[in-house]
């Protein structure tokens, strides 16, 4: 059956080749003769027949390759081609919709291929990197692309400032070029229907969009753009999402579990081009923000638009578990069951031909030159070109060998003194020569083999920050080169200080620079003559490395080493005396280096050396110079073939004939036979023979490692195969079938070396051989590869050297291998194939992908239209335990916004299709920024330094963590609740306590507390003024910290009794009405609020509104003054006018204000009598305040409430009349409002008081004011602290200069409702610490709505303590104590002690029930001083009435506990309390109202906007929330808006990092954008509200994928 098969075949290749044209027949000839002997059978011995099959499958593939288009001529074979490439590729095209036949033929869409006369086109410029060229990539790319229109998705766009948008006006814009789609969509745009006018007028952008996300054929042509002003793309978008379906529900729909039901649908609207109203985006009336506030924008649809994005199935998560609750386990991927495996037989090494020794090859490189140098002094050894190709110079072996000698005799002589000599045999230096001075560079080089030291060319550092010129620095270090050579033309061009000093570069040795020029050399002396020695071991030179992570290392190369390597060339190319060579590689390393400065000497041999710089001018140069001196070789990369063929144009007098041997020199790299196909297929008719093309592999640390022999057999075609990409990513070799999109073929680089041994390994793990049909590290044994990393013996025993063993663990030989870098295999008849780089290597989810083939990918998406010059840089980075990837690109100068978005959503399709990976980033750069290396390429790991380091500036991103995170833990299941009385018995079984603390008791404290014996609060004052009438009680002090005004108790008390004359008769008020008091923080206040006491009214203290911003702060006073229901309004006369003013007009209907009274004209009378309530249950005042979350909530606050408020905090700070405490507070609700108006009154201390207002202008007033009037105690708020923390940082000094002394202060309390931020804190005592403040002195309070002040440090007591906490426990609900330090760990510092006669238990919120010492729970308090109630919320009327009055449900059923509404937990500690007892310590953690719920699982936001705010310097503020649980970050920029979308990224990373969570919006805005209240708290929902109404005006959001 086999020999029929292949009777069968021999029979159809010879009715092939009979119909092909005439160029052809000598390729197929080859191929006939293969199969015709059988060579085929010869795969590996393993699996011979399924191989065999294969392989013929290939070599037909190979001629459906449309790079061989313009060979074929004939009618016939144009047909098979069509035949065979919709064979190939029809599987994966869609169905185009049925064509009237009755159409002329041009209308219809045409399926012919791009023009065969492809190369003869002229094209711009080298406008992509060529080496990833390959016709059937392209379209398996654009097939792929096409399937993805059955898939419909939506991504929405980002959107940006204007200023941040590179492009072009709209005017400019352009239908997107549709010809780089698949073939079928060229002419179906606008036919369709009939009216192509409105899609060419304007993008026709429905179209567009559907085409840039599915590729789509179908098409409608009515523009939604025409009626949008044209104010550009995000308008557009904005309307197209109009018109898609978005499912509202009133619940928002869960992302985080993916089903694929909730495809999104595109409606066209009826009657298309008609006009028609604007739309409202996405449904607007549907949504509402959490909190009900219905919404209308853009904002809101786009993210509604991603969650239906999200919702789509997308690759299944990995198997992941956790091991206890919160020990989340990000389990690696179980291997995929169907996965291919190796099936082949265990490899064995290959030898190469025995390296066979002339008779006159010279002993050493050396000995070679002076024997050329003597015998042939006139011969040509190099001829060096200058720009305009003209011969610059002729460099012949009696010149090399004399100035060498001269070079030779400087270094050893002329250097440093006789006795000292700076340079001795066996030391090493640099060579330093610009590439278009290949003969200084060959003289300096042999110069230092005659003087026997060691040469390490390197590259000319251009300036002093040169990408990688800091590790070639450290090469130089290590190395211990202090001298450097080069040319006069280098010397002159290096930078120079202004003494004329060549500077030291960055990272770089001193060193002395040596001008090599003969012109400033000394004669050697006749008697003097270099020692030539037979090659030995010593070092010949040091060839330099670059890692994968920018490292340079140097690689030791011995002379025996160099001999051995350049007599294997010189048998491997058949090298003979005389013949010419052309070389455009770089001279200094690599093949060049090998080819082109030293084989060549040992042949005496003739280079032409082609500079960088003619290429760039010319890049048909090599191959004129080729004709011009008839070069039987030529040393290139593919990159100089593709150019060469860019740039040929029919030229008449090019003819290769004279060629024996083209050397490609990157010919490891799978895509170079793109290039090689295609240089063949153009010069073919120019004389260039097919068997001429040797691709050859070599690395840096095996040197050649292998090479294809010029044969004179044009029979024997070359081997190639076509590879499935599938099957490479797990390693194994599988020839593909044709059906496949996903292929690698793959050109064979030849034969290994003669003398050498080669085997491939594993590339983990333990080095065993490969199976036959596995991919592994080419390895090679040999005399001619290096033997080290120079001065690095770690390295070189643990990764350049290796010893392989077989399966059984024996080794293969005595002597060590040397890894070359290379991943291959070595195929039938000892061919080297190579599939890819280790150093390119990216291991996704245990899948190994190349980055040269997404590289090739994303080029084909588009080809020679997006991408700037094919400048693409693809590497990976670790984020969440796997490696991800991340593609930049630099895009075309001319493209827009319209274009980069659309390219990448096609990118990453089709990457996802061939390579079933996902990118995890994709940036874009503006064309020419990414750093280069010296020869112009992408210096890759310093573009990836940029990334992580959030310094790339790209100019468009595109993040799709959702798509390839795949190891994210399971969410959290929810465990039915354990009940309250199952919880304490657990506790009392493991010898836990139950959470319970409290202050001292009130009634146990004896002290002479006067006021005590007064219920009210005016009956203090009154008493007050009769006994200690002059006693000062208050003194507000300016911006210049001047007392502004003073008052004394007296003085009070007749301000007070004036302004109840004014209420009552004035105002006619009752007693028990609501007055609201909009004052500027002072003293007028004060006496509002006891004139208001006086009268038996109830004061509202409401923050008055700001006059620069009164459409914002007007509308919150109006709320609070009518929710309050007020009955009158007192005020100042200057707010008065504020209120009543044209601007207050604009923003309010100031005609339904309350009487306003101004208090700046008081009546001088007294009232008749002071009003004394009946009941001290009775309401004093009402406390008003918004909370986080956007509430806003007024608290009763009854006048024994009020009383026991004062007393407890007098009691805890020790308040005396003799005290005074500066107060820098806002007073309008809370502590901060107890502290400034009703403290100095009950306890007769003096208040300080300082407007936090006034800091803004002197940011030093409050500390200044603690040191001028000798404080012990004060208090300020979070924003206070950062603003002395910020604008004092760098004033210490002067501060102390002017006496600033904090020595004396006792406490310094943060005022504050929130988890203390103990950075912030820390930050303060560390920097005031040289005032003298002491670091115990600084402390928190904690106080709520429900209780206005819980904990307060106060004067006696243990210090606060901090703990540590894992945060991933907390996440659960749970408290894990560890130690500082350890990962996920957490600082909680304790807030505050817990004032007397305060009662706290820590409570399940859930069930109820009390849960144990250091568990997490909601904190509830019992206390004399809780509010009674909430006065009104507003927004939220059926607030749980269980606020006020919980119940536990276990245990102690009978108190009353007020939930405050944060969760904490209690944990006694070895500390003693002021009572003797061990002390409880109370940590706040957060409120529930603000948690996020996700995954499962609680987050505080606090802990996520640390994080981000970590994550870049630029980052000034964060603020998250979630919207539709999709995360939302909104981070402040302080720096240039190019940095914004920096951010993105690293965002990104580090929330997935420590918190396992996948961002979904990143939202970028200027600095003060994100809302903070009075205490320094963020306003999170005011923010969400904007983002959603489209109000921040941000400088970039990006909508992750």
């Amino acid at each position: 059956m086999w020999r029929g098969c292949v009777k069968r075949m021999k029979k159809w290749f010879l009715g092939w080749e009979s119909a092909m044209p005439r160029g052809f027949a000598s390729s197929s000839r080859g191929i006939k003769s293969e199969w015709a002997s059988g060579h085929v059978l010869r795969w590996f011995p393993g699996c011979p027949l399924a191989w065999s099959c294969a392989w013929g499958r290939s070599c037909l593939h190979l001629f459906s390759c449309a790079d061989f288009q313009d060979g074929l001529r004939g009618d016939i074979t144009q047909k098979g081609y069509e035949k065979k490439r919709s064979k190939l590729i029809g599987a994966y095209l869609p169905q185009p919709p049925r064509v009237d036949q009755a159409l002329p033929p041009e209308r219809r869409a045409p399926v012919t291929p791009a023009s065969s006369t492809r190369y003869h086109r002229r094209r711009s410029s080298g406008s992509r990197d060529e080496r990833y060229r390959s016709d059937v990539h392209t379209e398996a790319v654009q097939a792929a692309l096409a399937k993805h229109k059955e898939r419909k998705m939506a991504v929405p766009m980002p959107s940006k400032r204007r200023s941040l948008v590179v492009q072009t006006s709209m005017d400019a814009y352009t239908p997107p070029d549709t010809s780089s789609g698949s073939e079928d969509e060229g002419s179906v745009q606008g036919d369709s229907q009939g009216t192509p006018t409105s899609s060419q007028g304007s993008i026709n952008m429905e179209h567009w969009i559907s085409q840039a996300i599915h590729g789509s054929t179908t098409s409608t042509t009515s523009s939604s753009s025409t009626q949008s002003g044209g104010s550009g793309a995000a308008h557009r978008l904005a309307d197209v999402m109009a018109q898609t379906h978005i499912e509202n529900h009133s619940a928002p729909p869960d992302v985080t579990t993916y089903t694929s039901e909730h495809s999104i649908q595109v409606e066209r609207p009826q009657g298309s081009t008609t006009s028609r109203t604007a739309p409202k985006y996405g449904n607007a009336e549907l949504m509402e923000t959490g909190d009900g506030v219905p919404v209308s924008s853009r904002v809101s649809a786009k993210i509604q638009q991603l969650v239906n994005t999200l919702k789509r199935p997308k690759r299944p998560p990995l198997r992941e578990f956790f091991v206890d609750d919160f020990e989340e386990l990000l389990e690696v991927q179980q291997p995929d069951p169907n996965q291919p495996k190796p099936e082949g037989a265990q490899m064995l090494a290959v030898r190469g031909e025995q390296l066979g020794v002339v008779t006159n090859w010279p002993p050493s490189l050396e000995a070679a030159l002076q024997r050329w140098g003597t015998i042939s002094p006139k011969a040509p050894c190099l001829t060096t070109m200058d720009t305009n190709g003209k011969p610059l110079y002729i460099l012949t072996y009696g010149k090399l060998w004399t100035r060498s000698m001269k070079v030779a005799y400087n270094i050893l002589h002329k250097l440093g003194t006789k006795q000292e000599p700076m340079v001795r045999p066996g030391d090493r230096v640099a060579l330093v020569f610009p590439n278009n001075d290949p003969a200084a560079s060959m003289v300096a080089f042999y110069g230092c083999l005659l003087a026997e030291v060691v040469p390490v060319p390197i590259e000319v550092p251009l300036t002093r920050k040169d990408a990688g010129s800091q590790q070639i620095g450290f090469l130089l270090g290590s190395c211990g080169v202090t001298v450097a050579l080069t040319s006069d033309a280098c010397h002159k061009g290096l930078p120079k200080s202004p003494t004329g000093e060549i500077p030291q570069f960055k990272g770089w040795p001193k060193l002395l620079w040596f001008v090599t020029e003969s012109k400033h050399l000394s004669k050697p002396p006749r008697d003097w003559f270099p020692h030539i020695k037979d090659a030995n071991n010593d070092t010949a030179y040091i060839e330099y490395k670059t890692c994968k992570d920018g490292s340079v290392l140097g690689v030791t190369v011995t002379r025996i080493a160099l001999l051995t390597h350049c007599q294997a060339l010189t048998q491997a190319c058949g090298y003979t005396e005389a013949e010419t060579i052309v070389n455009v590689l770089d001279f200094k390393k690599d093949v060049g280096l090998w080819h082109g400065i030293l084989t060549s000497v040992m042949n005496m041999m003739h280079v032409i050396s082609i500079p960088y710089a003619l290429m760039k001018v010319n890049p048909l140069s090599w191959i004129q110079k080729v004709c011009q001196y008839k070069a039987k070789v030529a040393c290139v990369k593919s990159r100089d073939m593709h150019w060469a063929l860019v740039a040929h144009r029919d030229q008449r007098d090019v003819n290769l004939s004279s060629l024996r041997m083209l050397i490609v020199a990157d010919g490891a790299n799978p895509w170079s036979i793109s290039s090689c196909d295609a240089f063949l297929n153009v010069f073919q008719s120019k004389g260039l023979r097919q068997e001429v093309i040797c691709p050859c592999a070599s690395s840096p640390e095996a040197l050649t490692v292998a090479i294809r022999r010029p044969t004179d057999d044009s029979n024997q075609p070359p081997g190639r195969g076509v590879l499935s990409m599938h099957g490479l990513t797990y390693g194994v070799i599988r020839v593909d079938s044709e059906e496949k999109l996903s292929v690698l073929t793959v050109q064979d680089v030849g034969l290994v070396m003669p003398g050498a041994i080669m085997c491939s390994v594993k590339p983990d793990g333990i080095p065993q051989l490969c199976r036959t049909d596995e991919i592994g590290e080419l390895c090679v044994c040999a005399i001619a590869t290096g033997t080290s990393y120079y001065g690095l013996s770690g390295m070189t025993k643990n990764t350049f050297e290796v010893f392989p063993v077989t399966s059984s663990g024996a080794p293969v030989s005595e002597y060590p291998f040397v890894r070359t870098g290379l991943l291959g295999f070595v195929g039938p008849g000892g061919l080297v194939f190579v599939v890819g780089k280790m150093d390119g290597l990216m291991v996704v989810s245990g899948r190994r992908h190349n980055a040269d083939d997404i590289v090739a990918t994303a080029l084909a998406v588009e080809p020679m239209k997006f991408v700037y010059r094919g400048r693409i840089a693809v590497f990976s980075v670790t984020v969440l335990h796997d490696e991800r990837i991340v593609i930049v690109a630099e895009q075309r100068p001319d493209s827009t916004e319209e274009d980069s978005f659309q390219w990448m959503s096609r990118v990453l399709q089709a990457i996802d299709s061939i390579h079933q990976v996902g990118v995890y980033c994709l940036a874009l750069v503006p064309a020419n920024t990414l750093p280069k290396t010296p020869l112009g390429g992408i210096h890759l790991s310093e573009t990836k330094q940029l990334f992580l380091e959030g310094s790339l500036h790209p100019c468009n991103v595109l993040m799709c963590p959702h798509t390839c995170v795949t190891n994210l833990p399971k969410p959290r299941q929810k465990q039915p609740e354990i009940g309250p009385a199952s919880v304490m018995v657990g506790n009392l079984v493991s010898g836990k306590r139950i959470a319970q603390a409290s202050g001292r008791d009130l009634g146990q404290i004896e002290d002479n507390d006067q006021a005590r014996k007064f219920l009210f609060l005016s009956e203090v004052l009154q008493w007050r003024a009769q006994t200690t009438p002059d006693h000062v009680l208050y003194t507000l002090l300016n911006c210049r910290g001047a007392i502004a005004s003073s008052l004394t108790c007296v003085q009070l008390h007749k301000r007070a009794e004036k302004i109840a004359v004014m209420l009552l008769e004035r105002g006619h008020l009752q007693d028990g009405d609501h007055v609201a008091l909009v004052y500027p923080p002072g003293i007028d206040l004060i006496a509002a609020f006891y004139g208001c006491l006086y009268a038996g009214c109830v004061p509202i203290t409401v923050r008055p509104p700001h006059p620069q911003n009164i459409a914002t702060t007007l509308p919150t006073v109006k709320m609070i003054v009518e929710v309050s229901r007020s009955a009158c309004l007192m005020t100042t006369q200057l707010i008065c006018k504020l209120l009543r003013s044209r601007e207050a007009a604009a923003a309010v209907d100031v005609r339904a204000w309350p009487p306003i009274l101004d208090t700046d004209d008081l009546p001088k009378k007294r009232p008749a009598q002071i009003y004394k309530p009946s009941n001290p249950d009775t309401l004093a005042y009402l406390d008003f305040s918004v909370s986080t979350t956007g509430m806003l909530a007024g608290v009763k606050m009854c006048h024994a409430a009020t009383s026991a408020f004062c007393r407890s905090i007098k009691l805890q700070c020790e308040l005396y009349p003799s005290r005074e405490v500066a107060i820098c507070l806002d007073p309008y609700c809370g502590l901060g409002f107890v502290l400034w108006c009703l403290c100095s009154v009950y306890s007769g201390h003096q208040s300080i008081l300082i407007p936090p207002s006034e800091l803004e202008t002197n940011p030093a007033l409050w500390l200044l004011a603690v040191s001028q009037y000798k404080v012990r105690d004060t208090f300020c708020s979070y924003s206070v602290m950062e603003l002395c923390t910020k604008g004092l940082g760098s004033q210490t000094e002067s501060l102390k200069a002017r006496g600033l002394d904090l020595s004396r202060v006792r406490t310094c309390v943060v005022v504050a409702e929130e988890r203390p931020r103990i950075a912030l804190t820390q930050s303060f005592s560390k920097l005031f610490k040289d005032l003298g403040l002491h670091p115990r002195a600084v402390s928190t309070s904690f106080g709520c709505r429900v209780n206005l002040a819980i904990c307060l440090q106060g004067t006696s007591g243990p210090d606060p303590t901090t703990v540590y906490v894992d945060m991933r426990a907390l996440r659960h609900d749970r408290v894990r104590l560890v130690e500082r330090g350890s990962p996920h760990s957490l600082p909680l510092m304790e807030s505050g002690k817990i004032l007397p006669g305060v009662r706290i238990i820590i409570a399940n919120p859930e069930t109820k029930g009390p849960l144990g010492d250091s568990h997490l729970g909601e904190i509830w308090v019992h206390s004399a001083h809780n509010a009674s109630g909430y006065f009104t919320i507003y927004g939220d009327e059926s607030l749980q009435s269980d606020h006020f009055n919980s119940r536990l449900s276990f245990g102690d059923t009978q108190t009353v506990w007020a939930r405050t509404g944060y969760l904490g937990f209690l944990r006694r500690t070895e500390l003693t309390d002021a009572n003797g007892e061990r002390h409880d310590a109370l940590y706040v953690v957060g409120a529930l109202d603000e948690a996020m719920e996700l995954r499962g699982m609680r987050y505080h936001p606090i802990d996520i906007e640390t994080s981000v705010i970590r994550a870049h310097k630029s980052v000034t503020e964060c603020a998250v929330f979630t919207w539709t649980n999709l995360l939302v970050v909104v981070v402040e920029l302080d720096g240039s808006e190019q940095e914004a979308l920096d951010l993105v990224p690293l965002v990104t990373n580090v929330v997935l990092e420590e918190h396992y969570l996948v961002v979904g919006v990143v939202v970028v805005v200027d600095i003060g954008v994100i809302p903070i209240n009075s205490r320094g708290e963020k306003q999170r929902m005011h923010l969400r509200d904007g983002f959603l109404a489209d109000q921040l005006d941000p400088i970039y959001v990006a909508y992750n994928m």
